[in-house]
């Protein structure tokens, strides 16, 4: 194979791997169910979803009176141009409930006055079992199974918002 090739697929594969996260988010079935959504907005088939696309399904859909800015919105949703995988991480958040990790992050941080990047597990279980929605402790020991505490029992919430939101690292 050539050098070309080759780089292509290194990239399909690193692709791959980076998005294989969200794939196991849902039931093969519901990816189905995605895909053909997917399809049906994707109007030109070229494998991205863009403002075009968005007019296009709703005109089919009898709006066609839809600003341009308004696509727009919808399009900066996305961090990037909207493929499948793209497509499939906008909807799994929503669908799953995640709010993105820069506002997992900051809800830790108010825990953490002196940016530690860390909170002791009995402070955080304190706090979650009696402010706002309150935790079980049944909840919090599930949340603590899947935490990165360190022997001084200090959650690393940075490394556990990455998981929150992308998912757990896999060993390779």
């Amino acid at each position: 194979a050539s050098r070309k090739t080759k780089k292509k697929e290194g990239g399909a594969k690193r692709a791959q791997r980076a998005s294989s996260n969200v794939f196991s988010n849902f039931e093969q079935s519901q990816i189905q169910e995605f895909k053909e959504a997917f399809t049906l907005i994707d109007q030109n088939r070229d494998g991205f979803i863009d403002k075009e696309d968005l007019k296009d399904i709703y005109a089919s859909l009898g709006k066609t009176n839809v600003k341009d800015e308004e696509l727009e919105s919808m399009l900066k949703e996305a961090t990037g141009p909207i493929n499948f995988t793209m497509f499939l991480n906008l909807f799994g958040a929503k669908l799953l409930g995640v709010d993105g990790e820069e506002t997992i992050l900051n809800a830790f941080k108010m825990f953490d006055p002196d940016g530690k990047g860390h909170i002791h597990k009995d402070y955080l279980k304190r706090m979650l079992m009696t402010q706002a929605d309150k935790f079980t402790a049944e909840e919090i020991d599930q949340m603590f199974k899947s935490s990165p505490i360190d022997a001084a029992g200090n959650l690393d919430y940075k490394s556990f918002c990455y998981t929150i939101t992308h998912g757990e690292e896999k060993e390779e």
